[in-house]
């Protein structure tokens, strides 16, 4: 495409130079640039993009995108606009084909139960005959065609490059989550949403947005901003948690019709006759488009929960009630989400994702519900990341459990050993005893809680320690395949440390 058919929808912008030029791809790291690119000289929260335009220069690029125009090249097309990442996203998306344009979108946002949830409404969506793509923390993925996934949600750039790939495949919709990080950077602007779901929004990233408040309002921007009805999508719709207290807010300031759900409370969406169990989820649904009975092998109430949101984006896209009982029946897992390691020992080992204290909070009031054996939970906290809730998770890990085995997450470039004193600084309160590795040879005899900061012992140890009828939790890294240590990633994955663990156990 040309510059200025790139341009065309930022009406007012201005150019100097040919913009008749070609372009080849988009970028905005100039270290990608090569000959034809359009380079997007972004301002970021470390380095300026304008200070890069001359590398960008020299590495062939077309063209110029950028807000000061005192960093202008000499004898190269360029464009000022207002405001570079806004734009990145619409020119990216134009660049593409705009697929979101055309197929439905589904964006989920909130702190906890996003990936559950995209699994839950593509499982709904392909019950419907409408197979989706997802796009989330895991991978981005349809079918055979997987990409991997730099972040939960990518720049722009990478983002509508995958939803083309994507719909080459064969998607027909799209389901994505979408981070606060994502939203506040302006990753999803060019995005045409259809639905967008807010599940929750407890302590997180505060590392980035410094306060509660502040990540609140990244959230709200898919909601007041993104949600807005159009000329292509006049008939948008929001699908709130009312369970939240942060939902009524949410559903006050959203720019399109809402659709609440939750537990509690007169919803448009909400379970009756709830059962929960080792076996899953059973219920009956009630929707403004009437109701049904389910049942689901996911665990516990906070699946419940996420089974009401991919239920109330099912209202809110007009599917048929039996296409949504059918989708929630025939989902089963979700990779590194409460995932069950089978082994012969008569224990039940679980490995989730939960890395901040309300995930980790409603993980274990689940098992607490659901089972009468000990609880024996393995976590950690990841390194160079929000300090304020390592001593939060280290309360409500040592609390709630009958042993917590406190170990490494990911590091990263932090010393290990400090972050274990942070998360221990939570737990001191609870007058727990404390023991030492060595102690716990001959079993645990009383509620407490041991630092093994190698998470390969502290697994097997876990492992070890377990009876017929306990239960363990390998907290905190889910579906991740790596351990970060230093800069260095290295494999290390959960469930094969569990599995060759119970081998070694049952041998």
């Amino acid at each position: 495409m040309t510059l200025s058919e790139l341009l065309e929808k930022l009406p007012g912008t201005e150019t100097h130079g040919d913009t008749s030029v070609s372009v080849s791809t988009l970028t905005c790291d100039s270290r990608t640039v090569m000959p034809g690119s359009l380079f997007f000289a972004l301002r970021g929260a470390v380095a300026d993009g304008h200070r890069y335009i001359g590398q960008a220069v020299a590495a062939g690029a077309a063209a110029v995108v950028l807000e000061d125009a005192a960093s202008a090249p000499v004898g190269l097309p360029w464009a000022r606009v207002t405001d570079g990442r806004a734009a990145m996203g619409r020119i990216a998306a134009l660049f593409n084909g705009d697929p979101t344009a055309t197929k439905p979108l589904i964006g989920i946002t909130g702190t906890n139960g996003k990936t559950t949830t995209t699994y839950l409404i593509e499982a709904i969506l392909a019950a419907a005959g409408q197979p989706a793509a997802v796009l989330g923390t895991i991978s981005y993925r349809f079918g055979t065609t997987t990409i991997g996934a730099s972040h939960t949600t990518p720049e722009s750039t990478e983002l509508q490059s995958a939803f083309r790939q994507l719909a080459e495949a064969g998607a027909q919709a799209f389901v994505m989550e979408v981070s606060s990080h994502a939203l506040e950077q302006k990753r999803v602007d060019g995005c045409h949403f259809d639905v967008g779901v807010f599940s929750n929004l407890t302590r997180d990233h505060l590392d980035y947005h410094v306060t509660m408040e502040s990540y609140l309002d990244a959230k709200c921007r898919l909601f007041t901003e993104l949600l807005r009805p159009s000329p292509g999508k006049p008939r948008r719709r929001a699908a709130i948690n009312m369970d939240d207290p942060h939902g009524e807010e949410i559903a006050r300031r959203c720019a399109c019709p809402v659709i609440t759900f939750g537990i509690q409370g007169f919803c448009n969406v909400r379970p009756t006759n709830v059962t929960l169990s080792v076996n899953g989820i059973s219920a009956t649904m009630i929707t403004p488009s009437g109701a049904f009975e389910f049942t689901s092998r996911l665990l516990g109430r906070f699946n419940l929960s996420n089974i009401l949101a991919a239920t109330a984006t099912g209202v809110a896209l007009d599917l048929p009630l039996q296409a949504i009982k059918q989708g929630i029946e025939n989902l089963s897992t979700i990779p590194g989400r409460m995932e069950r390691v089978e082994n012969g020992a008569g224990v039940t080992c679980l490995v989730d994702y939960a890395h901040t204290g309300d995930a980790l909070e409603n993980v274990l009031a689940t098992l607490k519900e659901i089972s009468a054996g000990r609880i024996i939970t393995v976590f950690g906290c990841g390194g160079d990341r929000d300090i304020g809730k390592r001593p939060i998770m280290g309360r409500i890990a040592a609390a709630m459990s009958d042993l917590a085995i406190v170990t490494s997450d990911n590091p990263r470039t932090e010393d290990p050993s400090a972050i274990l004193e942070q998360i221990k600084v939570g737990i001191n309160p609870l007058a727990l005893r404390e023991y030492r590795p060595d102690e716990l040879s001959d079993g645990c005899t009383e509620k407490g809680f041991t630092f093994l900061e190698n998470r390969h012992e502290a697994i097997r140890m876990a492992i070890n320690l377990a009876r017929p009828g306990d239960i363990v939790l390998l907290a905190g890294k889910g579906h991740e395949d790596y351990q970060i240590i230093g800069t260095v990633k290295q494999h290390f994955d959960d469930r094969e440390e569990a599995a060759a663990a119970f081998a070694e156990k049952v041998t």
